[in-house]
Formats: C-alpha cells, sequence, structure tokens
C-alpha cells in the first residue's frame, strides 16, 4: 500500500468521567471517529475534539453507537428498524452541527462497538444505518468491518465503503476479531503490532492468534484510544509506516 488512513476513537470522555487522551491522539492519526454521546461523549466534548481536529488537520467521522452509556456501546440491544434509523440521524445531525461552527465538517460515519458488529450480520440494523446515513448524506463514506451486511447495501444505495482493520485487536483465523471477553483480545505488545502494522502494509496479511497468515483488505487501520499506551502506540504505528515510504492520509 503506498497510502492508507490511520484512525481512533475520541470524545468519549462525558461529564467528569474522561476516557483516551483525545489531543494526544490526534497528533498521529488522519481520522477521527467523534462519539455522538450515546455510547461516550456529550455536546462540550464533541465541540472540543471537532475544535481540536480542524487545528491538526485531521478528518473528522461520526462514530454513531446504541443509546448505552453504562454499556459503553459494547452490548447488543435489539432496535427496531425505525428507532435504529432515527436515532442515527439523531446523532448525525449533533456532530454535522457541531463541526460545522468548530470550522471543520463531518466526512464520514463508523459504527461503533456492537453496532458495528451488529450491522456485520443483522440486515434489518444494517439497513436502518445505511438508509439513514444515505438520507442525511449521500456523499458521507462509511467505515466499516470487512465482511459486512452494511458494505453490501451501502454499495447497492451508492454510498462509498471503506473497510476498516484493527491494530490493537486479535484476530482469528476467519478473519474476525477475537471478543473482548476472551484474554488477549487486545494487544498491548507495541512491537509486536508495529510488526503486523507493516506486513500488512506490505503484504495485506494480518496474522491470527493461532498463527495463521489472514488476508484482509482494508483502506483505514485503527487504534483504539482506550487501549492502554494508545497515543504512544498511534505514534509508533505512523512512524514505521511513513519510514516503510507509506503515506498517512484521510479516506474521506
Amino acid at each position: 500500500m503506498d497510502v492508507i488512513d490511520l484512525n481512533s476513537d475520541a470524545a468519549e470522555s462525558f461529564g467528569s468521567w474522561t476516557m483516551g487522551d483525545d489531543e494526544g491522539i490526534l497528533g498521529s492519526v488522519s481520522s477521527i471517529n467523534i462519539a455522538c454521546g450515546f455510547h461516550g461523549g456529550d455536546a462540550r466534548t464533541m465541540t472540543q475534539v471537532s475544535a481540536l481536529a480542524a487545528q491538526h488537520g485531521v478528518t473528522v467521522g461520526a462514530h454513531v453507537g446504541y443509546r448505552d452509556l453504562p454499556g459503553f456501546g459494547r452490548r447488543f440491544i435489539a432496535y427496531a428498524y425505525e428507532d435504529l434509523y432515527a436515532e442515527t440521524l439523531y446523532q448525525l445531525g449533533a456532530l454535522a452541527a457541531i463541526a460545522r461552527t468548530a470550522g471543520t465538517a463531518m466526512r464520514y460515519v463508523k459504527p461503533h462497538g456492537a453496532l458495528a458488529h451488529a450491522v456485520m450480520h443483522d440486515t434489518a440494523q444494517a439497513q436502518a444505518v445505511v438508509d439513514a446515513v444515505a438520507a442525511f448524506d449521500p456523499d458521507l463514506a462509511l467505515l466499516l468491518l470487512p465482511r459486512s451486511q452494511a458494505a453490501v447495501r451501502a454499495e447497492e444505495v451508492g454510498l462509498r465503503v471503506v473497510l476498516e482493520a484493527f491494530a490493537d485487536r486479535a484476530y482469528r483465523s476467519d478473519g474476525s476479531l477475537v471478543p473482548r471477553t476472551h484474554a488477549g483480545a487486545v494487544l498491548h505488545d507495541q512491537g509486536r503490532v508495529v510488526e503486523n502494522m507493516l506486513r500488512f502494509a506490505e503484504e495485506g496479511v494480518l496474522i491470527a492468534e493461532d498463527g495463521t497468515p489472514v488476508d484482509l483488505e482494508a483502506g483505514s487501520i485503527c487504534v483504539h484510544s482506550d487501549t492502554p499506551g494508545s497515543v504512544r502506540m498511534a505514534h509508533a504505528i505512523r512512524a514505521a509506516l511513513e519510514e516503510a515510504g507509506v503515506t498517512i492520509r484521510g479516506f474521506a
């Protein structure tokens, strides 16, 4: 790969509860997924991070999720199509307004947590998210996991789809992520992570937890901001990729 995007989640703090180092991570990434107040975040945090993204020249995307602050959006909710469609629109509208007044613009949409996994196989939820994005702004891109029902449905209605790989998550041999409930699901060894990402950029291959090489197509690499040491990890990944001749650039 000559060019790839590096993204991270941000603006997940709310009230007196702090999650991640938003300003620190913005120094390394090219795209930032801003929580819209449902799984994390609040209006003030969204505004602050949007302004920081504008200052850093980092592309802004909406990190839409289930209305589930206590569970951080990582618990499946059996939403009806109409409810998920409306709540996705609600989140898009909030961030679009905040980003515009902060001197930037919302360019893409990424489902968070349990919603991201649900839209891989739940056709009603996939359709609700895709329809909401298409109705709000058909020029928005969708950042999705590979093999997603949402990707199929987005392409059917003409939305641009970009697939992502996770730097700090372990993969199974079938290309799926190791569930967070399993030991070793989150990777903390920075050297191993950087090695994996260099291999991915050069060969399009990630190494699964059992040592199996997994072919993966993706245009963006995600480093989760709530992973301990994420700022150092993102910086190390970017430095290694750039040294290898890869340009880091926002896909949207």
